[in-house]
């Protein structure tokens, strides 16, 4: 059975990262062990409050990562993974987004980096794409590569399901919406109770996200809602960076209450209130002087 699922990091948190950890009867798996900010948002750099959730997720991600018997990585975009910090690594069995195969050439320059840091740490290292590995009682299936969003420009990423007695918890990593067939259809296929799923980019809609890639979402969204076997609904990440995300999706929240799903972000899972720290960036610079933070900035990249 999964007996835990926690996730560390998302943007209803505050932060950028999809960091979940999940134990079964046998295991205990960390996907995607990273977190970062937003470098710049409304023409602001992170407010100190962002900085100090920053430190206190990675933080709580590495304790996770020690706990961790497994380490996922779905992709090489810093906010999944962190190459400053191979020692997450050492002695884990890691299973990886296909370094070489379906991968741009940012995230192909970024899987050499990490590669190299982590080299001879874990005690098993495996390529993931489209691959199915028995641990135990506990069975970990990946997709094959997909989109990171709704064309290759970003790269591949894998979806992650993990079953154990028959129950499964499936992670989506970067899909920005499930507004592709092939990344809707791994959930169908692998018919999950829980999903944690990065929701549309609606905060970038009609710019980088189209009018197109949001119906095409919200269609896979409510196919998703009516597999039988499926109790949560997790939409979280590039979604929650949208103050107005609710109104964007509303078809997907009435279609959910119409079949007995709860949808939720991750903060609402874990009992929390949202935190939108970066969608209300330029509301933090207003209402809280920089000087009462005190936090010493650790180096942010891009995704």
């Amino acid at each position: 059975m999964i007996k835990r699922i926690i996730p560390l990091g998302f943007d209803s948190f505050g932060v950028r990262s999809m960091a979940t950890f999940v134990e079964t009867n046998d295991q205990k798996i960390l996907v995607d062990p990273g977190v970062s900010l937003a470098p710049l948002r409304y023409g602001l750099e992170p407010h100190h409050l962002e900085l100090r959730r920053l430190d206190e997720t990675w933080n709580k991600i590495k304790c996770y990562a020690e706990e961790a018997d497994v380490l996922i990585v779905t992709h090489y975009h810093y906010d999944h993974h962190d190459p400053d910090y191979p020692e997450l690594y050492r002695g884990k069995t890691v299973f990886i987004k296909n370094p070489i195969q379906n991968i741009n050439l940012s995230q192909k320059w970024r899987a050499e980096l990490f590669l190299s840091a982590i080299k001879d740490l874990p005690k098993k290292l495996e390529t993931a794409d489209g691959k199915e590995f028995q641990l135990g009682e506990t069975v970990i299936t990946f997709s094959k590569a997909v989109c990171h969003g709704t064309n290759p420009r970003l790269g591949y990423v894998v979806e992650v399901n993990i079953k154990s007695n028959g129950e499964s918890f499936l992670h989506t990593s970067d899909v920005e919406g499930l507004s592709l067939e092939d990344q809707t259809a791994f959930i169908l296929d692998e018919k999950p109770n829980i999903v944690f799923a990065d929701g549309p980019m609606t905060y970038m809609l009609g710019y980088r996200y189209s009018f197109k890639s949001l119906e095409a979402a919200i269609s896979n969204l409510r196919r998703v809602i009516n597999v039988a076997e499926l109790h949560i609904l997790v939409l979280d990440h590039h979604l929650l960076r949208d103050l107005n995300y609710k109104t964007r999706i509303k078809q997907v929240y009435e279609a959910a209450d119409e079949s007995g799903i709860k949808v939720q972000t991750a903060a609402e899972f874990t009992g929390k209130k949202n935190e939108l720290l970066e969608a209300l960036r330029r509301k933090l610079y207003t209402k809280y002087a920089l000087d009462e933070f005190k936090v010493k900035k650790r180096p942010l990249r891009e995704e």
